[in-house]
């Protein structure tokens, strides 16, 4: 019996749980006051008024979850962001009475901003202090985010597709970060969003005050209206799940007996749409789309390739530290403590900022490339290549320990356990750029196609949507809910998008590829015996 050489960590996902004292704004009239706060791990944030209160187990004066915020730490920039959330304000800043709310300047500000939730404000005692919050906050707001997208369960996939299906009914073609945290969260963006320009015409008149009082309050009243909207989404979902698993096991009798007719008739279908729209589905992309793919793909590319190379370098760093100690007889408290620390390095939101920032930098081509074709989740797209770093480095390091773990035993002096480490990291930096080699084809061929599909579908819908009529009969004839016209439609399309996604990623990979080759030639082989146990 083999056994993988990649063990999957148990501890994804969390971040490390921060605490510490800030000053917040905070209070009836809203005044800068000292506070203990609390970064869970789970991404939750609490805050109290004495850091015994914490200890003693007392309820925070507030929490929230940090899904959707943003971490501005420049007062400039968040000032300018709150005068742009009330812009018909016909009066003038200058000539305004001192703002009651940010009248004292801030010098390590912290700003949680959110686009339907009232906005957080807290400040730093040290520079330091505040880059370590930033860090932690950012974390835990990445956590909370990508809830969903991280998940495999074929229940989270199948209710992003049907609020990106019921979006595209409403002419909503384009990806934004709307999908961004839990489903309760995300339906209750979604209703936010449509409700916004209603709730901005009525209540904004009537607001008092002026400039950032003004959006102070405007940010007051959406709080409102999202834990509104949030409570009754969670009812609803909760209400909901009985009747889904019944709908779901009425479903799966229907399909069962069926399925083979079922096959053949969607192939039917789907060989009959080809044809159909085969035409101006290639002029769509002829037209529009393969003049952008190559630079998208290659922005992409490039991203991932500087995270992934940085996370290689810092996990090899740490293995060779852990190396030099045992060549030099450091005490068992020392390496245990190395030991650990090496196991914690996923988590360690300093280390890990060397890999995520890389995503980051190419966040402003990708979304002006992104923005042509409607696509506005850029957020979304950062997180994830974040999440793939964090996840390889944490099942890197698990595989790493746990061999380790295996080979190294008491009857081993200091070089033959030095020996033993060396194979276990060779094999490990092995597998591991053949991991990332198959997460990187993945992470970039599954964005592409949320680049280009819904743009590809908004194109089409004025001439293909109508040509559908003509098969609904067939499909409606089957009497199930499982096989649609608009789903046939979109994987015909999708079909066409993937070959050239393909073509052009495949393109883009195959230099590289030869070069990974070129330059792996000298390190040890790779021994199938020694992975076997």
């Amino acid at each position: 019996m083999k056994l993988e050489i990649v063990m999957q960590s148990k501890k994804l996902p969390r971040v490390r749980e921060h605490r510490g004292p800030l000053t917040q704004l905070w209070g009836h009239p809203p005044q800068w006051q000292p506070s203990f706060c609390v970064l869970r791990g789970d991404g939750r944030l609490e805050w109290f008024s004495h850091r015994e209160e914490y200890e003693n187990g007392d309820r925070p004066l507030g929490s929230t979850t940090l899904t959707g915020y943003t971490v501005l730490t420049s007062q400039c920039e968040y000032l300018c962001l709150l005068d742009a959330l009330c812009p018909d304000s016909s009066r003038d800043h200058t000539q305004e009475e001192p703002d009651t709310l940010l009248e004292m300047p801030v010098s390590f500000p912290l700003f949680l901003q959110h686009p339907f939730r009232q906005h957080l404000c807290f400040s730093a005692a040290t520079g330091e202090a505040q880059h370590a919050w930033r860090l932690a906050l950012q974390g835990g707001i990445r956590l909370r985010g990508t809830v969903l997208q991280r998940s495999q369960a074929p229940a989270a996939c199948a209710f992003l597709d049907a609020i990106r299906l019921y979006r595209q009914q409403h002419g909503q073609f384009g990806n934004d970060d709307v999908t961004l945290g839990s489903d309760a969260e995300v339906l209750t963006s979604v209703l936010i969003q449509e409700l916004l320009p209603a709730l901005r015409a009525q209540t904004l008149p009537g607001l008092r005050g002026a400039g950032r009082a003004r959006a102070w309050a405007w940010t007051k009243l959406l709080d409102a209206v999202h834990a509104a909207v949030l409570a009754g989404a969670t009812a609803g979902l909760r209400a909901f799940q009985p009747e889904k698993e019944e709908l779901l096991a009425a479903l799966e009798k229907t399909i069962r007996p069926d399925v083979d007719q079922m096959l053949l008739l969607r192939a039917r279908v789907a060989s009959r749409l080809k044809a159909e729209v085969q035409g101006p589905l290639e002029s769509c992309l002829r037209g529009k789309v393969d003049a952008q793919l190559p630079r998208i793909t290659q922005t992409l590319l490039s991203t991932v390739e500087a995270e992934l190379a940085a996370v290689r370098t810092l996990l090899t760093q740490g293995m060779d530290r852990l190396f030099r100690l045992l060549r030099g007889s450091s005490s068992s408290t020392q390496l245990r403590k190395e030991v650990y620390s090496f196991g914690e390095m996923p988590w360690d939101p300093e280390l890990m900022q060397i890999c995520y920032r890389e995503a980051k930098r190419s966040r402003g081509q990708l979304g002006q490339l992104a923005a042509l074709f409607g696509f506005f989740g850029i957020q979304s797209l950062v997180f994830g290549a974040q999440d793939l770093a964090q996840q390889l480095m944490a099942d890197a390091v698990t595989t790493f320990l746990q061999l380790a773990d295996q080979c190294l035993t008491t009857t081993l002096d200091c070089d033959q356990a030095t020996q033993q480490l060396e194979k276990v990291r060779g094999r490990v930096l092995k597998k591991f750029q053949s991991d990332s080699s198959s997460a990187r084809r993945t992470f970039i061929h599954s964005w592409l196609l949320c680049i280009f599909l819904p743009f590809v579908l908004s194109q089409l819908e004025p001439s293909c949507k109508a040509e559908l009529l003509k098969f609904e009969g067939d499909v409606l004839a089957v009497g199930s809910p499982a096989l649609t016209i608009e789903g046939i439609y979109e994987d015909v399309v999708r079909g066409f998008l993937l070959q050239r996604i393909s073509r052009e990623l495949k393109k883009a990979l195959g230099a590289r590829n030869i070069s990974c080759i070129l330059n792996d030639c000298s390190e040890e082989p790779w021994d199938q015996a020694e992975a076997d146990v």
